[in-house]
């Protein structure tokens, strides 16, 4: 299969890409059937936002640290890899934010929309699901919305559920909620759009992160899966990313 490379910024990136090279031929990015990326996490998650739109899906080999959406590195038989790794789709979440001055941002997550308060002040937030308001007011740190794909970042470090690839729900998952304080968030269909209101953003102002796309200064933050906007990932046959989330649940 015809190939491009992708590589971090680090030394070990670097010395991988050329290993690759002298072993296999690489193609332009234009030309090429899938995409290798060489990095860790980060770059993988920059990557995909990058070449969103590229026809080509992504094929990533760990040079990072923990490599959760990679493969191990290996040079050898690289074209048969990438002939029968497994395709998974992911689903972006597409936010809608609202500044304080009235101007509008869109942005993109594949992993989640979270909310964090800028001061140390606690946040507080209207939630409201498909234009019903579930949550009057929650007094918190923050909030966030995960996809399956990223229900084992954040959203898990801040004790939301892990949700298995394809199970067409989200996490709606506090941080450091305050008021109700034995709150621990919900688990909502992924057709659903999810509006956050911040209340008295003046005094308590609140920023929006989408992925790596941060916005301060919020008001209103609307949230809903990209459906239509998939980007492909391959994985090895016996290290599925389907397979790592399940993992996940029983790791202590």
């Amino acid at each position: 299969m015809r190939f491009a490379l992708l590589v971090a910024d680090s030394l070990d990136a670097a010395r991988a890409a050329a290993a690759v090279r002298a072993q296999h031929t690489e193609v332009d990015s234009t030309d090429a059937e899938v995409l290798v990326v060489l990095g860790g996490d980060g770059f993988m998650l920059e990557m995909i936002h990058k070449y969103h739109n590229h026809p080509a899906p992504l094929y990533g080999m760990n040079r990072g640290s923990v490599g959760f959406l990679l493969n191990d590195f290996v040079v050898a038989g690289l074209p048969e890899r990438l002939a029968r790794a497994q395709r998974v789709e992911l689903f972006p979440l597409s936010a809608r934010i609202e500044h304080v001055n009235g101007s509008i941002r869109e942005a993109l997550a594949f992993n989640e929309v979270s909310l964090l308060r800028e001061t140390r002040q606690a946040a507080k937030l209207r939630v409201s699901v498909d234009g019903i308001v579930r949550m009057e007011e929650l007094v918190c740190d923050g909030a966030l919305l995960a996809t399956p794909a990223g229900s084992t970042a954040y959203n898990l470090s801040v004790h939301g559920p892990i949700l298995p690839l394809g199970c067409n729900l989200l996490a709606l998952t506090p941080v450091a909620p305050f008021r109700p304080r034995r709150w621990r968030g919900a688990l909502i269909p992924h057709t659903a759009e999810v509006c956050f209101d911040i209340l008295d953003p003046d005094k308590r102002p609140v920023a929006a992160v989408a992925d790596f796309t941060e916005c301060r200064d919020v008001v209103r933050v609307r949230v809903r899966e990209e459906r239509e906007r998939p980007k492909a990932l391959l994985f090895d046959p016996e290290k599925t990313l389907a397979e790592r989330i399940v993992k996940e649940q029983f790791l202590s």
